[in-house]
């Protein structure tokens, strides 16, 4: 009989431990919830950079099919958001560009091309840049940029 007693005590899980349980299960989950979503924006914000490297090639190829031109100053602009169609193959390379740009980083994209010229050579130094809006990745911010050096 006393056996029986003793076990009619312990038997079955309480209210409060169950509760602790579902607790300790749901802070878990929220901070996996957390880590993913953080994940994700990171995630974007790689893919905008990569994106605006593979933009910046692009036009580097243009330069380099147009290179006379390219060494004469003519695919050279100041940062500028908007594309404006021209009657020349490089103004025309440079409108497809910045079209681009906004395609694959959002509206608020603009692109710079500086290109000056290299002390006794034909050759020019170019530095490309690719601004857009990054806030939403993590410690983004709103004038994310990429700059890239050549000699074309």
């Amino acid at each position: 009989m006393r056996t029986l007693r003793r076990r009619s005590r312990q038997t079955g899980v309480g209210l409060i431990e169950v509760m602790v349980a579902v607790l300790v299960m749901a802070v878990g989950l929220l901070g996996i919830a957390a880590m993913q979503a953080a994940a994700l924006r990171n995630s974007q914000s790689s893919l905008e950079r990569s994106q605006a490297v593979v933009q910046t090639y692009a036009v580097l190829d243009a330069m380099r099919a147009n290179l006379n031109a390219a060494r004469s100053g003519a695919y050279d602009t100041p940062l500028q958001c908007n594309a404006s169609v021209g009657g020349t193959l490089a103004e025309n390379d440079r409108a497809a560009w910045l079209e681009g740009l906004k395609r694959t980083l959002g509206e608020q994209a603009c692109g710079a091309i500086v290109c000056v010229a290299i002390a006794a050579s034909d050759a020019r130094e170019c530095t490309i840049t690719v601004q857009w809006n990054d806030e939403r990745g993590s410690g983004g911010n709103s004038a994310q940029q990429v700059v890239t050096r050549t000699r074309v």
